[in-house]
């Protein structure tokens, strides 16, 4: 077992110095504003068909969403123009630089919640995915001691045994 984790450990050591070198460089304004603009205008578009609206209602449920998406494209024609004006004028703009390793690593970590909170939805029980969030953070960030495994996972069933039979909480 433990030739298989200083293996992975190997493996995962190559990838990280693969990817520490790499940087990806792009405006940031620029790509902002067109990025908002894009969830602006899907918002818009799916709005018709996750909000319904009654016959009587003076002001309906999509009014503020609504005017919230217009004034969130406004702001973003603007910056879009400000950018497309700095780049007719040849003027300098806004650059931003990202390691991939930091946004690779960034990413794990949102797959790590993103899986705990399926793994809740669809379980229906919330201490499945606290376990596999203890152990995929624990993964995640190397641990090695095999007590710190146990610790969290005692430690995880037993607040939600705790909640859910000496409270009464059901989640």
């Amino acid at each position: 077992m433990k030739q298989l984790i200083d293996r992975v450990d190997a493996r995962l050591d190559a990838w990280g110095a693969a990817l520490k070198g790499r940087e990806l460089r792009f405006p940031s304004d620029l790509t902002a504003g067109i990025v908002f603009a894009l969830v602006g205008i899907v918002m818009l578009l799916a709005m018709p068909s996750q909000i319904t609206v009654g016959g009587n209602d003076v002001v309906d449920g999509r009014a503020f969403p609504t005017l919230l998406m217009v004034v969130m494209l406004i702001a973003c024609a603007a910056l879009i123009g400000k950018e497309l004006v700095k780049l007719a004028r040849k003027q300098p703009i806004a650059w931003k630089t990202v390691n991939l390793l930091v946004e690779v690593k960034a990413l794990v970590i949102l797959v790590i919640l993103l899986v705990t909170y399926l793994l809740c939805k669809v379980t229906g029980l919330f201490v499945v995915g606290a376990v596999f969030c203890v152990l995929g953070f624990l993964a995640f960030f190397r641990c090695k001691k095999w007590s710190y495994y146990v610790i969290t996972l005692v430690l995880a069933v037993g607040i939600w045994c705790a909640f859910r039979f000496g409270l009464g909480v059901s989640f």
